[in-house]
Protein backbone atom coordinates (compact mmCIF):
# COMPACT_ATOMS: atom_id res chain seq x y z
CA UNK A 1 0.00 0.00 0.00
CA UNK A 2 2.73 2.32 0.86
CA UNK A 3 4.42 1.76 -2.47
CA UNK A 4 1.11 2.25 -4.29
CA UNK A 5 0.51 5.47 -2.40
CA UNK A 6 3.97 6.75 -3.25
CA UNK A 7 3.40 5.90 -6.93
CA UNK A 8 0.11 7.73 -6.96
CA UNK A 9 1.68 10.70 -5.21
CA UNK A 10 4.48 10.83 -7.73
CA UNK A 11 1.99 10.63 -10.60
CA UNK A 12 -0.15 13.40 -9.07
CA UNK A 13 2.89 15.58 -8.54
CA UNK A 14 3.93 15.07 -12.17
CA UNK A 15 0.43 15.99 -13.38
CA UNK A 16 0.43 19.08 -11.15
CA UNK A 17 3.83 20.18 -12.52
CA UNK A 18 2.62 19.72 -16.09
CA UNK A 19 -0.57 21.68 -15.38
CA UNK A 20 1.39 24.50 -13.80
CA UNK A 21 3.76 24.54 -16.76
CA UNK A 22 0.90 24.69 -19.25
CA UNK A 23 -0.98 27.26 -17.18
CA UNK A 24 2.16 29.35 -16.85
CA UNK A 25 2.70 29.17 -20.61
CA UNK A 26 -0.81 30.15 -21.67
CA UNK A 27 -1.28 32.99 -19.19
CA UNK A 28 2.21 34.47 -19.01
CA UNK A 29 2.15 38.12 -18.01
CA UNK A 30 4.21 40.42 -20.23
CA UNK A 31 6.43 42.88 -18.38
CA UNK A 32 8.71 45.82 -19.06
CA UNK A 33 7.95 48.79 -21.28
CA UNK A 34 6.20 49.42 -24.59
CA UNK A 35 8.56 50.17 -27.46
CA UNK A 36 7.15 52.54 -30.09
CA UNK A 37 8.52 52.76 -33.65
CA UNK A 38 6.98 55.41 -35.91
CA UNK A 39 7.44 55.44 -39.68
CA UNK A 40 5.96 57.45 -42.53
CA UNK A 41 7.01 56.82 -46.11
CA UNK A 42 7.25 54.12 -48.76
CA UNK A 43 8.41 50.59 -48.01
CA UNK A 44 12.15 50.78 -48.70
CA UNK A 45 15.30 49.22 -47.25
CA UNK A 46 15.17 52.01 -44.66
CA UNK A 47 11.91 50.65 -43.22
CA UNK A 48 13.25 47.08 -43.28
CA UNK A 49 16.37 48.08 -41.34
CA UNK A 50 14.34 50.21 -38.92
CA UNK A 51 11.86 47.44 -38.08
CA UNK A 52 14.66 44.90 -37.69
CA UNK A 53 16.43 47.23 -35.25
CA UNK A 54 13.20 47.99 -33.36
CA UNK A 55 12.43 44.26 -32.95
CA UNK A 56 15.94 43.55 -31.70
CA UNK A 57 15.69 46.47 -29.25
CA UNK A 58 12.33 45.25 -27.94
CA UNK A 59 13.58 41.67 -27.54
CA UNK A 60 16.84 42.52 -25.77
CA UNK A 61 15.16 45.02 -23.42
CA UNK A 62 12.39 42.59 -22.45
CA UNK A 63 9.65 44.90 -23.72
CA UNK A 64 6.04 43.92 -23.20
CA UNK A 65 5.27 44.75 -26.82
CA UNK A 66 6.49 46.64 -29.85
CA UNK A 67 4.05 49.11 -31.41
CA UNK A 68 4.78 50.02 -35.04
CA UNK A 69 2.93 53.21 -35.98
CA UNK A 70 2.73 53.04 -39.75
CA UNK A 71 1.71 55.34 -42.59
CA UNK A 72 2.83 54.04 -45.98
CA UNK A 73 1.60 53.97 -49.58
CA UNK A 74 3.39 50.65 -50.11
CA UNK A 75 6.52 49.62 -51.93
CA UNK A 76 8.70 46.71 -52.95
CA UNK A 77 7.24 43.19 -52.67
CA UNK A 78 10.64 41.65 -51.91
CA UNK A 79 11.36 44.12 -49.10
CA UNK A 80 7.86 43.56 -47.70
CA UNK A 81 8.38 39.80 -47.56
CA UNK A 82 11.58 40.31 -45.60
CA UNK A 83 9.78 42.60 -43.14
CA UNK A 84 6.85 40.21 -42.60
CA UNK A 85 9.30 37.34 -41.99
CA UNK A 86 11.07 39.40 -39.33
CA UNK A 87 7.76 40.24 -37.68
CA UNK A 88 6.30 36.72 -37.67
CA UNK A 89 9.55 35.33 -36.29
CA UNK A 90 9.88 37.92 -33.53
CA UNK A 91 9.99 36.84 -29.88
CA UNK A 92 8.08 39.93 -28.75
CA UNK A 93 4.39 40.79 -29.41
CA UNK A 94 4.11 43.26 -32.30
CA UNK A 95 1.17 45.64 -32.67
CA UNK A 96 0.85 47.47 -35.98
CA UNK A 97 -1.03 50.75 -35.64
CA UNK A 98 -2.03 52.57 -38.84
CA UNK A 99 -1.93 56.19 -37.70
CA UNK A 100 -2.34 59.14 -37.42
CA UNK A 101 -5.75 60.16 -38.74
CA UNK A 102 -5.71 60.06 -42.53
CA UNK A 103 -2.85 57.54 -42.65
CA UNK A 104 -2.88 54.68 -45.13
CA UNK A 105 -1.53 51.15 -45.07
CA UNK A 106 -1.63 50.71 -48.80
CA UNK A 107 -0.36 47.87 -50.93
CA UNK A 108 2.67 46.48 -49.08
CA UNK A 109 1.48 48.22 -45.93
CA UNK A 110 -1.51 45.85 -45.84
CA UNK A 111 0.83 42.86 -45.58
CA UNK A 112 2.86 44.53 -42.81
CA UNK A 113 -0.31 45.35 -40.85
CA UNK A 114 -1.59 41.78 -41.06
CA UNK A 115 1.83 40.42 -40.04
CA UNK A 116 1.47 41.97 -36.60
CA UNK A 117 0.23 39.85 -33.70
CA UNK A 118 -2.40 42.55 -33.23
CA UNK A 119 -3.45 45.39 -35.53
CA UNK A 120 -5.26 48.68 -35.07
CA UNK A 121 -6.10 51.80 -37.03
CA UNK A 122 -6.78 55.42 -36.24
CA UNK A 123 -10.15 56.92 -37.19
CA UNK A 124 -10.07 58.21 -40.75
CA UNK A 125 -7.26 55.90 -41.84
CA UNK A 126 -7.50 53.23 -44.55
CA UNK A 127 -6.01 49.93 -45.59
CA UNK A 128 -5.89 47.78 -48.72
CA UNK A 129 -5.44 48.10 -52.49
CA UNK A 130 -2.62 45.56 -52.56
CA UNK A 131 -2.85 44.45 -56.19
CA UNK A 132 0.49 43.83 -57.93
CA UNK A 133 1.57 46.33 -60.58
CA UNK A 134 4.67 46.83 -62.70
CA UNK A 135 7.63 48.76 -61.36
CA UNK A 136 6.76 51.68 -63.66
CA UNK A 137 3.06 51.81 -62.82
CA UNK A 138 1.86 49.90 -65.89
CA UNK A 139 -0.20 46.74 -65.71
CA UNK A 140 1.77 43.52 -65.76
CA UNK A 141 1.42 41.10 -68.68
CA UNK A 142 -1.55 38.81 -68.12
CA UNK A 143 0.41 35.63 -67.34
CA UNK A 144 2.89 37.36 -65.07
CA UNK A 145 0.12 39.27 -63.32
CA UNK A 146 -1.79 36.04 -62.63
CA UNK A 147 1.36 34.43 -61.25
CA UNK A 148 2.22 37.38 -59.01
CA UNK A 149 -1.38 37.72 -57.84
CA UNK A 150 -1.67 34.05 -56.88
CA UNK A 151 1.59 34.17 -54.91
CA UNK A 152 0.57 37.35 -53.07
CA UNK A 153 -2.93 35.96 -52.37
CA UNK A 154 -1.39 32.90 -50.75
CA UNK A 155 0.97 35.06 -48.69
CA UNK A 156 -1.70 37.44 -47.44
CA UNK A 157 -4.14 34.61 -46.63
CA UNK A 158 -1.45 33.00 -44.49
CA UNK A 159 -0.96 36.28 -42.61
CA UNK A 160 -4.71 36.84 -42.14
CA UNK A 161 -5.63 33.23 -41.34
CA UNK A 162 -5.54 33.71 -37.55
CA UNK A 163 -8.00 36.57 -37.87
CA UNK A 164 -10.79 34.40 -39.19
CA UNK A 165 -12.35 33.47 -42.52
CA UNK A 166 -13.98 36.85 -43.08
CA UNK A 167 -10.69 38.70 -42.65
CA UNK A 168 -8.87 36.20 -44.86
CA UNK A 169 -11.52 36.59 -47.59
CA UNK A 170 -11.17 40.37 -47.52
CA UNK A 171 -7.37 40.11 -47.58
CA UNK A 172 -7.65 37.99 -50.72
CA UNK A 173 -9.83 40.65 -52.35
CA UNK A 174 -7.31 43.34 -51.35
CA UNK A 175 -4.80 41.61 -53.62
CA UNK A 176 -7.00 40.13 -56.33
CA UNK A 177 -9.46 43.04 -56.66
CA UNK A 178 -7.58 45.97 -55.06
CA UNK A 179 -10.19 46.13 -52.28
CA UNK A 180 -9.72 48.77 -49.58
CA UNK A 181 -11.41 49.45 -46.26
CA UNK A 182 -11.80 52.23 -43.75
CA UNK A 183 -10.87 51.73 -40.11
CA UNK A 184 -14.45 50.91 -39.06
CA UNK A 185 -14.91 48.54 -42.00
CA UNK A 186 -11.64 46.77 -41.21
CA UNK A 187 -12.71 46.34 -37.59
CA UNK A 188 -16.08 44.89 -38.61
CA UNK A 189 -14.34 42.45 -40.95
CA UNK A 190 -11.93 41.33 -38.25
CA UNK A 191 -8.94 42.60 -40.22
CA UNK A 192 -7.87 44.71 -37.23
CA UNK A 193 -8.46 44.41 -33.50
CA UNK A 194 -9.22 48.01 -32.52
CA UNK A 195 -9.85 51.54 -33.73
CA UNK A 196 -7.87 53.85 -31.45
CA UNK A 197 -7.45 57.62 -31.45
CA UNK A 198 -3.88 57.50 -30.08
CA UNK A 199 -1.30 55.16 -28.57
CA UNK A 200 -2.61 55.35 -24.95
CA UNK A 201 -6.11 54.54 -26.22
CA UNK A 202 -4.64 51.67 -28.25
CA UNK A 203 -2.90 50.19 -25.21
CA UNK A 204 -6.05 50.47 -23.09
CA UNK A 205 -8.14 48.65 -25.68
CA UNK A 206 -5.64 45.85 -26.25
CA UNK A 207 -4.82 45.34 -22.56
CA UNK A 208 -5.61 41.77 -21.56
CA UNK A 209 -5.60 40.35 -25.11
CA UNK A 210 -3.93 36.98 -25.59
CA UNK A 211 -1.57 36.51 -28.53
CA UNK A 212 0.46 33.61 -29.86
CA UNK A 213 4.15 34.48 -29.99
CA UNK A 214 6.09 31.52 -31.29
CA UNK A 215 4.93 28.52 -29.27
CA UNK A 216 3.80 30.58 -26.26
CA UNK A 217 0.52 32.31 -25.54
CA UNK A 218 0.99 35.66 -23.87
CA UNK A 219 -1.61 37.76 -22.12
CA UNK A 220 -0.73 41.40 -22.70
CA UNK A 221 -0.64 43.83 -19.77
CA UNK A 222 -0.17 47.17 -21.49
CA UNK A 223 -2.23 49.96 -20.00
CA UNK A 224 0.06 50.92 -17.10
CA UNK A 225 3.40 50.49 -18.83
CA UNK A 226 5.61 53.39 -19.95
CA UNK A 227 6.14 53.97 -23.68
CA UNK A 228 9.68 54.39 -25.03
CA UNK A 229 10.35 55.62 -28.55
CA UNK A 230 12.65 53.79 -30.93
CA UNK A 231 13.54 56.74 -33.19
CA UNK A 232 14.97 56.59 -36.66
CA UNK A 233 18.72 57.03 -36.63
CA UNK A 234 19.99 60.25 -38.27
CA UNK A 235 21.08 58.26 -41.34
CA UNK A 236 17.76 56.40 -41.54
CA UNK A 237 15.87 59.68 -41.20
CA UNK A 238 17.98 61.33 -43.90
CA UNK A 239 17.58 58.43 -46.34
CA UNK A 240 13.86 58.26 -45.64
CA UNK A 241 13.49 61.97 -46.40
CA UNK A 242 15.21 61.38 -49.73
CA UNK A 243 12.32 59.13 -50.78
CA UNK A 244 10.09 62.21 -50.87
CA UNK A 245 9.33 62.65 -54.61
CA UNK A 246 9.35 66.44 -54.31
CA UNK A 247 12.82 66.43 -52.76
CA UNK A 248 14.06 63.96 -55.39
CA UNK A 249 12.82 66.27 -58.17
CA UNK A 250 14.53 69.29 -56.60
CA UNK A 251 17.82 67.42 -56.11
CA UNK A 252 17.74 66.22 -59.72
CA UNK A 253 17.17 69.76 -61.00
CA UNK A 254 19.89 71.28 -58.83
CA UNK A 255 22.33 68.56 -59.83
CA UNK A 256 21.81 69.01 -63.56
CA UNK A 257 21.98 72.81 -63.33
CA UNK A 258 25.18 72.68 -61.26
CA UNK A 259 26.83 70.28 -63.71
CA UNK A 260 25.94 72.52 -66.67
CA UNK A 261 27.22 75.57 -64.81
CA UNK A 262 30.52 73.78 -64.10
CA UNK A 263 30.86 72.81 -67.77
CA UNK A 264 30.19 76.36 -68.93
CA UNK A 265 32.53 77.92 -66.34
CA UNK A 266 35.18 75.30 -65.52
CA UNK A 267 37.88 75.74 -62.93
CA UNK A 268 36.05 76.27 -59.65
CA UNK A 269 34.99 72.65 -59.09
CA UNK A 270 32.51 73.64 -56.35
CA UNK A 271 29.50 73.61 -58.69
CA UNK A 272 30.61 70.30 -60.17
CA UNK A 273 30.99 68.66 -56.75
CA UNK A 274 27.58 69.96 -55.62
CA UNK A 275 26.04 68.73 -58.86
CA UNK A 276 27.49 65.23 -58.58
CA UNK A 277 26.40 64.88 -54.93
CA UNK A 278 22.87 66.08 -55.71
CA UNK A 279 22.59 63.72 -58.69
CA UNK A 280 23.77 60.73 -56.64
CA UNK A 281 21.23 61.50 -53.90
CA UNK A 282 18.50 61.96 -56.52
CA UNK A 283 19.37 58.64 -58.18
CA UNK A 284 19.20 56.89 -54.79
CA UNK A 285 15.74 58.34 -54.20
CA UNK A 286 14.56 57.44 -57.70
CA UNK A 287 15.87 53.90 -57.25
CA UNK A 288 13.94 53.37 -54.01
CA UNK A 289 10.81 54.83 -55.64
CA UNK A 290 11.08 52.45 -58.63
CA UNK A 291 11.10 55.46 -60.94
CA UNK A 292 10.31 55.23 -64.65
CA UNK A 293 13.77 55.98 -66.03
CA UNK A 294 12.40 56.89 -69.47
CA UNK A 295 11.40 60.18 -67.88
CA UNK A 296 15.05 60.96 -67.19
CA UNK A 297 15.67 60.95 -70.96
CA UNK A 298 13.09 63.69 -71.48
CA UNK A 299 14.65 65.74 -68.66
CA UNK A 300 18.09 65.47 -70.29
CA UNK A 301 16.57 66.53 -73.63
CA UNK A 302 15.07 69.54 -71.85
CA UNK A 303 18.49 70.67 -70.62
CA UNK A 304 19.99 70.19 -74.07
CA UNK A 305 17.28 72.47 -75.48
CA UNK A 306 17.96 75.06 -72.77
CA UNK A 307 21.68 75.11 -73.63
CA UNK A 308 21.07 75.28 -77.39
CA UNK A 309 18.72 78.23 -76.92
CA UNK A 310 21.60 80.29 -75.55
CA UNK A 311 23.47 80.00 -78.86
CA UNK A 312 20.45 80.00 -81.17
CA UNK A 313 19.87 83.11 -83.35
CA UNK A 314 16.25 83.25 -82.21
CA UNK A 315 15.55 82.79 -78.53
CA UNK A 316 12.51 81.45 -76.65
CA UNK A 317 11.22 78.60 -78.80
CA UNK A 318 13.80 76.08 -77.59
CA UNK A 319 13.34 77.17 -73.98
CA UNK A 320 9.59 76.63 -74.29
CA UNK A 321 10.22 73.18 -75.75
CA UNK A 322 12.62 72.48 -72.89
CA UNK A 323 9.98 73.38 -70.30
CA UNK A 324 7.46 71.03 -71.92
CA UNK A 325 10.06 68.24 -72.12
CA UNK A 326 11.08 68.78 -68.48
CA UNK A 327 7.52 68.63 -67.15
CA UNK A 328 6.69 65.56 -69.26
CA UNK A 329 9.90 63.81 -68.17
CA UNK A 330 9.37 64.56 -64.49
CA UNK A 331 5.79 63.31 -64.68
CA UNK A 332 6.93 60.06 -66.29
CA UNK A 333 9.73 59.72 -63.76
CA UNK A 334 7.40 59.84 -60.76
CA UNK A 335 4.31 58.24 -62.29
CA UNK A 336 4.99 54.97 -60.46
CA UNK A 337 3.02 52.77 -58.05
CA UNK A 338 2.46 54.17 -54.56
CA UNK A 339 4.04 57.55 -55.43
CA UNK A 340 2.13 60.80 -55.68
CA UNK A 341 3.40 62.94 -58.55
CA UNK A 342 4.90 66.10 -56.93
CA UNK A 343 3.35 68.62 -59.32
CA UNK A 344 4.28 71.65 -57.21
CA UNK A 345 7.97 70.66 -57.15
CA UNK A 346 7.96 69.74 -60.85
CA UNK A 347 6.39 73.00 -62.02
CA UNK A 348 8.50 75.04 -59.61
CA UNK A 349 11.71 73.35 -60.79
CA UNK A 350 10.74 73.82 -64.45
CA UNK A 351 10.03 77.53 -63.96
CA UNK A 352 13.22 78.07 -61.91
CA UNK A 353 15.35 76.26 -64.52
CA UNK A 354 13.74 78.18 -67.39
CA UNK A 355 14.33 81.45 -65.52
CA UNK A 356 17.99 80.52 -64.98
CA UNK A 357 18.54 79.84 -68.66
CA UNK A 358 16.54 82.92 -69.67
CA UNK A 359 18.93 84.94 -67.49
CA UNK A 360 21.87 83.23 -69.20
CA UNK A 361 20.39 84.03 -72.64
CA UNK A 362 19.90 87.67 -71.68
CA UNK A 363 23.51 87.92 -70.53
CA UNK A 364 24.74 86.29 -73.74
CA UNK A 365 22.74 88.75 -75.86
CA UNK A 366 24.02 91.70 -73.82
CA UNK A 367 27.59 90.49 -74.31
CA UNK A 368 27.06 90.27 -78.07
CA UNK A 369 25.72 93.83 -78.22
CA UNK A 370 28.22 95.40 -75.85
CA UNK A 371 30.75 97.83 -77.31
CA UNK A 372 34.25 96.29 -77.28
CA UNK A 373 36.49 97.84 -74.64
CA UNK A 374 39.87 96.35 -75.54
CA UNK A 375 41.98 95.95 -78.68
CA UNK A 376 41.74 97.95 -81.88
CA UNK A 377 37.95 97.43 -82.07
CA UNK A 378 37.69 99.09 -78.67
CA UNK A 379 38.87 102.39 -80.24
CA UNK A 380 35.74 102.78 -82.38
CA UNK A 381 33.52 105.45 -80.92
CA UNK A 382 36.34 106.91 -78.79
CA UNK A 383 37.41 110.57 -79.04
CA UNK A 384 40.92 111.33 -80.39
CA UNK A 385 42.95 114.56 -80.47
CA UNK A 386 44.37 115.76 -83.78
CA UNK A 387 48.13 116.13 -83.45
CA UNK A 388 48.99 116.67 -87.11
CA UNK A 389 46.38 118.40 -89.25
CA UNK A 390 44.19 116.06 -91.25
CA UNK A 391 44.09 117.24 -94.87
CA UNK A 392 42.57 114.74 -95.07
CA UNK A 393 45.38 112.54 -93.67
CA UNK A 394 47.45 113.24 -90.60
CA UNK A 395 48.11 111.99 -87.05
CA UNK A 396 45.80 111.66 -84.03
CA UNK A 397 46.35 110.68 -80.39
CA UNK A 398 44.00 107.94 -79.25
CA UNK A 399 44.21 106.11 -75.88
CA UNK A 400 47.77 107.34 -75.37
CA UNK A 401 48.99 106.17 -78.81
CA UNK A 402 49.67 108.03 -82.08
CA UNK A 403 47.78 106.71 -85.07
CA UNK A 404 47.72 107.66 -88.72
CA UNK A 405 44.22 108.84 -89.51
CA UNK A 406 42.09 110.06 -92.41
CA UNK A 407 39.24 112.52 -91.94
CA UNK A 408 35.80 111.72 -93.33
CA UNK A 409 34.42 115.21 -92.59
CA UNK A 410 36.85 117.55 -94.22
CA UNK A 411 40.14 119.04 -92.96
CA UNK A 412 40.79 119.07 -89.21
CA UNK A 413 43.35 121.37 -87.60
CA UNK A 414 45.80 120.29 -84.95
CA UNK A 415 44.24 120.39 -81.50
CA UNK A 416 40.70 119.65 -82.70
CA UNK A 417 38.82 116.64 -81.40
CA UNK A 418 37.63 113.80 -83.63
CA UNK A 419 35.52 110.66 -83.17
CA UNK A 420 36.97 107.39 -84.42
CA UNK A 421 34.53 105.70 -86.83
CA UNK A 422 36.58 102.81 -88.18
CA UNK A 423 39.90 101.20 -88.77
CA UNK A 424 41.72 99.93 -91.87
CA UNK A 425 44.91 98.17 -90.94
CA UNK A 426 47.03 100.65 -89.03
CA UNK A 427 45.03 103.70 -90.14
CA UNK A 428 41.96 105.09 -88.39
CA UNK A 429 38.97 106.79 -89.96
CA UNK A 430 37.68 109.79 -88.03
CA UNK A 431 35.13 112.56 -88.28
CA UNK A 432 34.76 115.93 -86.60
CA UNK A 433 33.52 115.59 -83.01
Amino acid sequence: MKRRYNGRSALGLLILILMLAVFGQTSAQTEGVIKLAQFKGPVTPVLAAYIERAIADAETSGAAALVIELDTPGGSVDITKGITQQMTGAAVPIIVYVAPRGAHAGSAGTFITLAGHLAAMAPGSSIGAASPVGSEGADLPETLKAKETNILVADIKNLAARRGETAAAWAEKAVAEAAAATADEALALGVIDAVAVDVPDLLRQLDGRTVQVGSAELTLRLSDLPVEDVPLSPLEGFLNQLTNPALAAILLTIGLNAILFEISSPGGYAAGIVGVVCLLLAFYALGTLNANWAGLGFILIAFVLFVLDIKAPTHGALTLGGIVSFVLGAYMLFNTPNVQVPWAAILGSAIATAAFFAFAIAKALAAQRRQPTTGAEGLIGRVAEVRQALTPEGMVLAEGELWRAVSESGPLAAGERAVITGREGFQLRVRRA
